[in-house]
């Protein structure tokens, strides 16, 4: 009955000064608005610039890189190996790029129960002939199926199907800024030559665009036994072994473990890409950095209202006091009439960041480096929302706790009598 009563005072309290009290709301439903849009606009933002290169890159990629030869053949005479040799200009050892036994290692890693998957590779550095000119590219022999599954490659082939790889026999997906240069388009021939001065034509049954420009203007695609008919190499010649994990955060220990098991080169997805996670780390932080400080102003601007109101309704305090409400009783009006504006600002706060998050979402993106989006990104995540009426919740009760303390410690006497 009595917390009726008090809540009662408050919203009289309230609808007393209903134009201070509804600048102050809308001072919360604005910082929760931007706060929303601020937050759904740049994670989509980062998950867009994620998925350019997250998406296209392998959790752990399993390789064998060229290494200079450690036992150069002066080590080898026992009358210099307590020497120490000045040796310039030390030539990489014979050992070939392919990965050995890869078919046992692809049959360890689909036992694996932490891999989600793997895509075989193998990368062989080519040239287009344009007449008399020669471009420098590369070919990347692929499984088109798991490149699809695991790396989204399908998302990036803007004309042709990426499954025709395997349909039709010697066929190449372009980059979009390859094929430009080339001058072709869908069921057109190319010629590549290899380092060794081999000749093939091609059919192009694809154009991608990966949305990096350089990355388009020199990369192609084909299935792996094309690629291996073209090098003259054997059926089991692979040179990456590409995987995915289930949880990405294992990567960096199974890459070592890989290493040494497989007696193979590893790099993990954090080492490869770790300036690029820090760039989206700081683009994350400065949007939650801007959106608290909106949050904290608003919060200023209720205890500034409140401020004021216990200093214009201090023969009310004075009486209600005097009637026997405790300093207790008022503080907690006035902590009623704070949270009330919290939850009432926070709410719609919520609903107009909804809104002008769809709204965004709405709007055309076309720009010819990423031709699969289409409108600005934006991610709808209820986490952003729950932060957002805590923050609302917790800044207008702080904002409220200072005024209403100072409201519970007035006397009522000296009130009275200075009146």
């Amino acid at each position: 009955m009595r917390k009726k009563i008090l809540i009662d005072i408050a919203k009289a309290l309230l609808f007393a000064r209903w134009k201070q009290t509804m600048i102050a709301a809308i001072g919360v439903s604005f910082s929760i608005a931007m706060f929303i849009t601020l937050l759904s606009f740049m994670s989509g933002l980062n998950g867009l610039l994620d998925g350019l290169i997250l998406n296209r890159t392998p959790h752990v990629k399993l390789y064998n890189d060229i290494k200079p030869n450690q036992n150069q053949p002066i080590k080898l005479k026992p009358e210099f190996a307590n020497a120490h040799n000045f040796i310039t200009s030390i030539k990489s050892s014979s050992n070939r790029q392919a990965i050995y036994n890869s078919g046992a290692i692809m049959n360890s890693l689909k036992k694996d129960n932490r891999v989600l998957g793997f895509a075989p590779k193998l990368i062989a550095p080519v040239f287009f002939n344009d007449g008399d000119i020669d471009i420098t590219g590369a070919m990347n022999g692929i499984d088109p199926v798991a490149e699809s599954n695991l790396f989204h490659f399908n998302e990036y082939v803007t004309s042709g199907n990426s499954q025709d790889l395997v349909k039709v026999s010697n066929s190449i997906i372009m980059g979009k800024g390859l094929a430009e240069k080339l001058l072709v388009g869908l069921d057109d021939m190319v010629q590549v030559t290899t380092s060794k001065g081999e000749r093939f034509q091609l059919k192009v049954v694809g154009i991608f665009q990966s949305g990096l420009k350089d990355f388009d203007n020199t990369q192609s695609y084909a299935a792996i036994n094309t690629v291996q008919k073209v090098l003259a190499q054997p059926n089991d010649y692979l040179t990456e072994l590409q995987v995915k994990l289930n949880d990405i955060a294992l990567a960096p220990a199974l890459a070592k473990e890989y290493a040494k098991q497989y007696q193979i080169d590893a790099e993990d997805i954090q080492t490869a890409n770790s300036q690029f996670e820090t760039g989206s780390s700081i683009r994350t932080l400065i949007s939650y950095s801007v959106g608290i400080t909106l949050l904290i102003v608003a919060g200023f601007g209720i205890y500034n209202i409140l401020n004021m109101m216990i200093f214009e309704k201090m023969d009310s305090i004075a009486i209600l006091k005097a009637t026997g409400f405790s300093g207790l009783d008022v503080k907690n009006i006035f902590i009623y009439i704070a949270l009330s504006i919290g939850i009432v600002g926070g709410l719609v706060g919520l609903l107009v960041g909804f809104i002008l998050s769809s709204i965004i979402d709405q709007i055309p993106f076309n720009t010819a480096s990423l031709p699969t989006i289409t409108t600005y990104p934006i991610n709808h995540n209820p986490y952003f929302y729950l932060i957002g009426i805590i923050f609302s919740l917790v800044t207008t009760y702080l904002a409220g706790w200072f005024p209403a303390r100072k409201a519970s410690k007035i006397d009522p006497v000296i009130i009275i009598r200075g009146k």
